[in-house]
């Protein structure tokens, strides 16, 4: 009986080992193909668009980033008002590093495939200026008289609170 239950334990116990070894490795290669611009999305149709990872099923995301910090938005929402299906709207959110420690842009992702937003991944400096660009495709998405469109961007960094969410609005109207 005693050898019975040191079995199924040491069993347990290479079968747990095993288990984590293969999702760390999963984590590792994502984590190499962001760094290295190798991963693809399809859903995007800009040729700049960053890419889009999803981890995989099971894992949990990292956070911790270090030091935190502060950050200022000039706007946190742009309305690009009316513009013809088909057009690429573009927006530059501008921001400050209102904090004591170097910013850090972990990630900034779109709501849809339809928007890209590119950014620098260099840290910047406390009291320094930096910039998010968005791009929005919007082809297939109007309607006669305008459609309302909103997307959402999420910037995770290491500031307090994070993430923090930038938006771009408007109407998409379609040709007669």
């Amino acid at each position: 009986m005693r050898n019975l239950l040191l079995i199924a334990f040491i069993a347990t116990f290479i079968f747990v080992g095993f288990s984590s070894c293969k999702e760390d490795a999963v984590k590792e290669e994502a984590r190499q193909e962001l760094n290295t611009g190798t991963a693809q999305n399809a859903e995007t149709r800009m040729p700049d668009a960053q890419p889009v990872m999803t981890p995989p099923e099971g894992a949990t995301e990292e956070i911790a980033m270090g030091p935190v910090t502060t950050v200022e938005y000039e706007g946190e929402v742009h309305d690009f008002g009316k513009v013809m299906e088909g057009d690429i709207v573009t927006h530059v959110f501008k921001f400050k590093n209102t904090g004591d420690e170097p910013l850090i842009l972990k990630d900034v992702k779109a709501s849809c495939g339809c928007t890209a937003p590119s950014w620098s991944r260099t840290p910047i400096a406390p009291g320094k200026k930096g910039e998010i660009e968005v791009r929005f495709d919007t082809k297939g998405r109007g309607q006669a008289g305008g459609k309302p469109e909103s997307k959402r961007i999420t910037v995770t960094a290491n500031t307090d609170p994070n993430p923090t969410y930038l938006t771009i609005k408007g109407l998409v109207d379609k040709k007669a």
